[in-house]
Parts: C-alpha cells; sequence; structure tokens
C-alpha cells in the first residue's frame, strides 16, 4: 500500500461514477492509493473537512471531466476543483499536481472548468477505460522512489513538457504524400534493434495550437501529461551549402529518419507534414513541444560540398533546451544512406527506448542499391512537395528514372504508386488511365516488398476511389495498418473506407488517432470536421473546421467546409462570408447552396452556372449535390446518374450524404436508396 502522502485524489460528478470507479480500479490495481469518495450522500462538517484534508495532501489531483459537469453550474465536485486549483498555486512551477481526464467527447476549451485545467493537456480516457501506459505514468509520479537514471539521463530528468498539404474535396479522401522509408538500415541500427528493451506507450486524443501562436507557458502538470515518455520530432534539415541548392538533400535526410524513427515501438513520432511547419524558423523549442506534443526535437544541418557531405544532428529536450547528443558526420555523399543509419541509431540509444520487435528484415528490403537512383528519389519528393498538377509529374518522372537506375528500389516503387493515385484522384488525368496506373505500381511495389505499407494503403485508395469494391478496401487498409499502425496516412485512411460506409465511430476513432501521430496536418482535421458535421455534432464540427483554417488559411475547400457546418446551424450570413473566400468548384457549390437558402434565386442559379460550365467532365457529383441542396430532385439524380456513368473520382464518396442534415429531401427520395444498392453501399 502506498503512503498516504503518495495517494491520487480521483474528484468526479455523481453522473460520472462508474467511469471513475473504473479509473480507480486500474490505479489501485496497480498498487496505487486512490482516495475515491463514493458517499450516495455527501455533505456535514466531519466529512467536509476529511475532503479538504485529503486534497491538501494528496501527491496528484485527477479531475473527472465530462458533459455531466460541463451542465452541472453546482456540485461539491466543483469545490473540489476550487481547492485543488488553489494549493496548485503554492507550488513550485515543476511540479505535477493536476491531471485532468475526461471520459467523453468534452472539448478541451470548455468554458465551464477552471482555466487551469485548460492550460494542461487533458488524458482521454473514454467511458473510464484505463490502459496500462496511463497507470504507468501516475505510478512514476506517486512513486517515492524516483527509477535510476544513466548519468545522460538524469541530466534531463523530470517531467517535460509537451504550409500544410491539401485535398482536391473538402469531403474528400485521405491523400497525403506519404514519403517512404528511403534507404538501408545498417549493422549499426540492426545492433540496436536486439539489445534495447521493450517500451510501450499510449496514444492519445490531443488538441494543438498552430506552430504561429504565442503558447503561454505550460504548468508543470501540463508537462508531465503532454506526451507519451518517449515521443519526438524531426524538424527539417537546414541547408547550409554555399549555392543553398540542396534542400530536397537535407529535407530528404530528415524524411528518412523520421521514417527509420516511426518503425520503433514505443516510440510516438509526429509526422512529416507538421514537422515541417516549421521550416525556415526557429522556433522556441519549448512551444514546439507543446503544439506537437512531444518531450524531444531533432535538430539537424546539411552541408554539401563536391563529393562531400556534413551532417549535423542533435536531440534536444524540449522542456529546458537541454541537449541530451549530437554529432557531425563528415562522409562521402556516397555514404549518405550510412549516416542516417547512424543518426536513428544513436537517437534510439539516446532515448534509451526499445525497438524490441522491429522488422529485422525491413533494411534489406529498402536497401537502394545506387546513389544515383537515391538522389532521383529525393528529387522526387521535393517536387511532390509543391503539391500541384506540374509538381506531381515531376514526381511521377523522378520516381520512374529512379526505377530505371535501381529497379528493385522499394521506396521509388511505393511513392510513384502513391503519387499515380493522387493524380487520378484529383482528376488531372482519366480516371481509368490514371488508377490502373497506380495499381499496377503497387502492385510491383508490393512485389519488391510484401510488407510495403504505403503500397497497401494505395490499393485500398483504388478500391474505394475506382472500384468500389469496399471489402477490397477495407482489407488492404488493415493490412497497411496492421504493417505500420504508427502511420498517419494508414489510420486516415483506413478511416475514410469506415466513413464512406457510414461507420462513424471506427472512422472518427482513426482519424483522432492519426491527428494525434500529425497534428498540424490539416487533412485529419477536415476529415474528423466531416464525420461530426455527419453525426450532428455541430459545434464540434465547427471548432476543427476553424481548426483547418487555423492551420492552413488557403486549405482547399476550408472555408466551404465551414460554410456549410455555419449553414447547417442556421447562420446564414455567416455561411455566405465564408463560401465567398472559397475559389472554384467547392465556392461555387457553397454558394449555390447559401443563395438558395437565403432566397436569393438568381445569385444561386449563377454559381451553379459556373460549376456546370467548368466541371461538367470531372464532377458531376457536386452538381448533383448543388441541386440537391436546392431540392430539385430530377435535376439532381440526373446528374448522379452521369456522374456513374463517368466515374467521378469522388463518387465513392456519397453514402455520407445520407446524414448531411442539409440533404433530408434528396436522400429520402426513394432514387437515393437505389443509386447506394448500385454502388454496392448498404443502404
Amino acid at each position: 500500500m502506498t503512503e498516504p502522502s503518495h495517494a491520487v485524489f480521483l474528484s468526479y460528478a455523481s453522473q460520472d461514477a462508474e467511469a471513475a470507479q473504473r479509473i480507480c480500479e486500474a490505479l489501485r490495481a496497480a498498487g496505487i492509493e486512490v482516495w475515491f469518495d463514493q458517499s450516495a450522500l455527501r455533505g456535514g462538517d466531519v466529512w467536509d473537512q476529511t475532503i479538504r484534508k485529503q486534497i491538501k495532501t494528496c501527491v496528484l489531483f485527477i479531475p473527472v471531466i465530462s458533459r455531466h459537469t460541463h451542465e452541472r453550474d453546482e456540485g461539491y465536485f466543483r469545490l473540489e476543483w476550487k481547492l485543488a486549483v488553489d494549493r496548485s498555486h503554492l507550488m513550485t512551477t515543476n511540479k505535477a499536481f493536476l491531471l485532468p481526464v475526461v471520459v467523453d467527447d468534452t472539448r478541451e476549451d470548455d468554458e465551464n472548468v477552471p482555466d487551469r485545467f485548460r492550460d494542461i493537456h487533458w488524458t482521454r480516457l473514454p467511458g473510464g477505460e484505463t490502459p496500462p501506459a496511463f497507470v504507468e505514468r501516475v505510478r512514476c509520479l506517486v512513486s517515492p522512489e524516483p527509477p535510476v537514471r544513466t548519468a545522460q539521463a538524469a541530466s534531463t530528468a523530470g517531467p517535460m513538457p509537451r504550409a500544410a498539404k491539401t485535398t482536391h474535396k473538402s469531403t474528400g479522401a485521405a491523400w497525403p504524400v506519404k514519403h517512404a522509408p528511403l534507404v538501408t538500415l545498417g549493422v549499426l541500427f540492426s545492433g540496436v534493434l536486439a539489445y534495447l528493451a521493450l517500451y510501450k506507450f499510449w496514444v492519445s486524443k490531443h488538441q494543438v495550437s498552430p506552430p504561429t501562436t504565442q503558447a503561454a507557458p505550460a504548468s508543470a502538470s501540463h508537462s508531465a501529461f503532454a506526451q507519451p515518455a518517449h515521443s519526438i520530432a524531426v524538424l527539417p534539415f537546414v541547408d547550409l551549402s554555399e549555392k543553398h541548392d540542396q534542400e530536397y538533400f537535407a529535407d530528404g535526410m530528415a524524411e528518412e529518419i523520421i521514417d527509420l524513427l516511426a518503425r520503433t515501438p514505443g516510440l510516438k513520432v509526429i509526422g512529416r507534414t507538421s514537422s515541417f511547419q516549421f521550416k525556415g524558423k526557429s522556433p522556441d523549442l519549448r512551444v514546439v513541444g507543446r503544439t506537437l506534443g512531444v518531450n524531444y526535437v531533432v535538430e539537424g544541418s546539411v552541408r554539401k560540398s563536391g563529393d562531400q557531405v556534413r551532417v549535423t544532428a542533435q536531440l534536444i529536450s524540449t522542456q529546458d533546451g537541454s541537449h541530451l547528443w549530437s554529432e557531425t558526420y563528415d562522409k562521402p555523399v556516397g555514404d549518405a544512406l550510412k549516416v542516417q543509419d547512424q543518426i536513428t541509431a544513436n537517437l534510439v540509444r539516446a532515448l534509451q527506448v526499445s525497438v524490441g520487435a522491429a522488422d529485422s528484415g525491413y533494411a534489406e528490403r529498402r536497401a537502394f542499391k545506387s546513389t544515383e537512383a537515391y538522389d532521383l528519389f529525393l528529387r522526387g519528393l521535393h517536387a511532390s512537395d509543391r503539391y500541384d498538377k506540374e509538381g506531381f509529374e515531376s514526381a511521377v518522372a523522378y520516381f520512374q528514372q529512379a526505377l530505371e537506375v535501381d529497379p528493385t528500389s522499394v521506396p521509388a516503387a511505393e511513392q510513384l504508386a502513391s503519387t499515380q493515385e493522387i493524380i487520378a484522384g484529383f482528376g488531372y488525368v482519366d480516371p481509368a488511365e490514371g488508377f490502373e496506373r497506380a495499381r499496377r505500381s503497387a502492385q510491383r511495389a508490393l512485389a519488391l516488398d510484401p510488407k510495403s505499407s504505403l503500397a497497401y494503403q494505395t490499393l485500398s485508395g483504388v478500391h474505394y476511389m475506382y472500384d468500389w469494391d469496399w471489402a477490397a478496401a477495407e482489407r488492404d487498409g488493415k493490412e497497411a495498418l496492421r504493417v505500420e499502425p504508427h502511420d498517419a496516412g494508414n489510420n486516415g485512411n483506413l478511416g475514410a473506407v469506415y466513413r464512406t460506409l457510414g461507420r462513424w465511430d471506427e472512422s472518427a476513432r482513426l482519424y483522432e488517432t492519426a491527428i494525434s501521430l500529425d497534428p498540424l496536418d490539416p487533412i485529419w482535421h477536415s476529415h474528423l470536421r466531416r464525420v461530426r458535421y455527419l453525426t450532428g455534432r455541430l459545434h464540434e464540427a465547427e471548432a476543427e473546421a476553424r481548426k483547418v483554417l487555423q492551420i492552413s488559411p488557403t486549405y482547399d475547400g476550408g472555408h466551404s467546409a465551414l460554410g456549410f457546418v455555419l449553414l447547417a446551424q442556421g447562420k446564414l450570413d455567416a455561411a455566405l462570408a465564408e463560401m465567398k473566400q472559397e475559389p472554384g468548384e467547392e465556392g461555387d457549390l457553397g454558394l449555390a447552396a447559401v443563395y438558395h437558402a437565403l432566397g436569393r434565386r438568381a445569385e444561386s442559379d449563377t454559381a451553379l452556372s459556373r460549376l456546370i460550365r467548368d466541371h461538367a467532365h470531372d464532377s458531376a457529383k457536386d452538381i448533383a449535390l448543388a441541386y440537391g441542396y436546392r431540392t430539385e430532385l430530377d435535376e439532381a439524380f440526373a446528374w448522379l446518374d452521369r456522374a456513374y456513368r463517368q466515374k467521378d473520382a469522388d463518387l465513392w464518396n456519397i453514402k455520407p450524404v445520407q446524414a448531411d442534415p442539409l440533404m433530408k429531401t434528396f436522400t429520402h427520395d426513394p432514387r437515393f436508396g437505389a443509386f447506394l444498392r448500385r454502388m454496392n453501399l448498404p443502404e
């Protein structure tokens, strides 16, 4: 039994007693003393003094937050919260005391909790289900005996705080370019795999602020619980070459290290899109840590001169800026692959994290046999970062050249497939031509590496966007996730499959996981916004829509997505203001709907005419939706039939329209159910 001075106080509203009981039982099972009042009737001086004494002497205070606490203006739990907050103000800044837990979908900006709670990351334990990782965190905090650390680790002991890509449609698929692992893992990394001990972690949902926002100083308890103990972000490496013409090489170096680290069980690695939001900036690393939810960051630089390259990398704490490890490598350019392996191995060693279950054959399958092929591959990745038609076409050319030089290159093969799928999905080529190319390239990648998660992810996309084969899409999406469960793209891709089938809860959970792994990629917030909208949670949908625009003000479909949420809330003028800021197809669709709702028929007609003029050949589905919003059903179903005949790339996303609160007249028509059957979708 833990000494009383190391007890945990659990504060909850009576309606949440069952969830609080689950948390209490999980903690007590680990030998943690929990003060958990279960009195049916609370009150009386003796009882009141007991509670006050417990809050004054407990080592950790866990408030259980929920919609019940939000709705209750009064309750003894509010006094408990006040007493705990008052005590926290008397503590040093490095003392972890408050640990807010939320047991449902209550948002972290809930105005009915103390300001102090909102300064701290909330741990989400749905229904009170308590994972071992959370229990272990609490145990470490309340334990009177700190764990033994090496001299290097002891130097940073203590709690640590914690231009995006777009999709073609605001309701579209999960199509971020996943930058695949690039190079061979050397003998050094394999050696690390063999002897480090296992450490597992729990990925919980968290909310982030954009990197440009000045964050307030984190409280100690925020620092302790904002992220798993082993969490890291690799920032873009800086090109220090004399001509500054090696940006593609520096970016590729950082991306490779991200992907290699992501293969490490027990290590939370933030995705490339979020990490690269800080490119060209000199951010406060404490802000980076809080924004991305990580304890550590990796910074580095590349200087290339002739056939020599100098790479410098360093591992830094996001709490105090202390350096855990740094090294400089001076090597021939041809040894760049080995340098990346060595950096990764040294980072893993410095973090003292397990890689015990990592795939020992991964190195050989990913190997580039040619420095030239590797250089072409990096140039392809750099070209795809433009995220436009020309950039994608240039990337495809580079990947194909890399395969001509090295036909066994798995990264080039799978990235070629992924880029071809994006080109087809964006409607840049004929769907049959584009998706079949992507299918062939993905199958080639799987022939080279049967464990290529990106190839499975690509095939899953082809199945649901083009084949309309939902079972195959789910099968390959699950396989991609099984191979790389901590990849944001794999989680988001399967989330898109489940959203297509109307499996809202499963879809939302996967999107939330994708957000935790890549919090500044607006695509995941956009997709989660869509699920929240379709399930009637309009307040949350609005928050996610605004988060998208906060991260990426020019996000394709961002303003129209927010506009439709506002329209569903009856805020017509605000919806119109958003639609007017959205250019192109998405803007015209939104304007046609909002002007109709406002009774401004002529202006709605004008927007619809532009939509038909510019997109009849590739977005007949959107034209059908515009007529559906206007309740002109014959025209709507005629255009829907045309979308089917010309195989619109976005038609796979038709079933979710069934839950759109603005489309009930359209979707309740018997012809809509018949159309779903035509596409082998459940009614």
